[in-house]
């Protein structure tokens, strides 16, 4: 098969297969901004900043190990297993926002995660290394294989890219169930009152739809390369 040949089949290909996965992306994305800033200008009676909404889901399930600290950017709150460290964003640390508690709440849900060996989380750490390595090389190794003509490298590529849409697979029951946590924990605690609770749960699930979308988009780029390199075997 020629470049013109390939170059004609690997764009239609992504229009069938990927682009509508991309726009459902772009709407998942825009969800969670959207989301994030209404919910940002709603705040907390208690007055609780997104920090000591954090503190409070911790202290609940007794880890005292696990610090809690101010990172720039936006929406760049995540917790860090390594350092156990809850790193939440300006915007997020010290904000009383139902916007700023849900998204906090939410990581310390995966600290909680980690704290009691949830299963899941073992399986996604487990599959990181060659999952990190299929995201980088499986493109190009099948691509490569399909220009070379060499089926056992086109077929490599494909398994590598597998490995890397398993992973974000994996990573849907991690997020949806440290929301879960975090949603459980603030209504035992009264840190939200039953109005506001409505709000950090529509944010939380924006944000979790952002990672079935990236699933999507992934999934469909993975049947897209079978595609391509099975038009190649005809």
């Amino acid at each position: 098969m020629n470049y013109f040949s390939y170059y004609y089949l690997s764009n239609y290909s992504y229009i069938i297969f990927v682009l509508p996965f991309v726009i459902l992306s772009l709407i998942a994305s825009a969800r969670v901004n959207s989301s994030f800033k209404k919910y940002s200008s709603v705040f907390s009676q208690r007055g609780l900043t997104g920090s000591q909404a954090a503190f409070e889901i911790l202290r609940y399930y007794g880890i005292t190990d696990v610090k809690i600290e101010r990172v720039s950017g936006n929406l760049t709150d995540h917790f860090d297993p390594k350092s156990n460290v809850i790193r939440l964003s300006e915007r997020v640390y010290d904000s009383s926002s139902v916007a700023a508690i849900g998204v906090a709440c939410h990581e310390a849900g995966h600290a909680a995660q980690y704290a009691q060996s949830y299963v899941p989380i073992k399986i996604r750490n487990f599959i990181f290394p060659v999952a990190s390595l299929g995201s980088k090389l499986g493109f190009p190794l099948a691509i490569l294989g399909f220009f070379l003509g060499f089926e056992p490298l086109a077929l490599a590529g494909v398994v590598f890219f597998g490995f890397a849409v398993f992973f974000q697979f994996a990573t849907l029951p991690v997020e949806f169930n440290a929301s879960r946590r975090a949603l459980a924990v603030i209504d035992e605690t009264g840190i939200l009152d039953v109005d506001e609770r409505i709000g950090a749960k529509k944010v939380l699930t924006a944000a979790a739809m952002t990672y079935v979308a990236a699933l999507a988009v992934s999934l469909g780029n993975l049947i897209r390369l079978i595609f391509i390199v099975n038009r190649r075997r005809k």
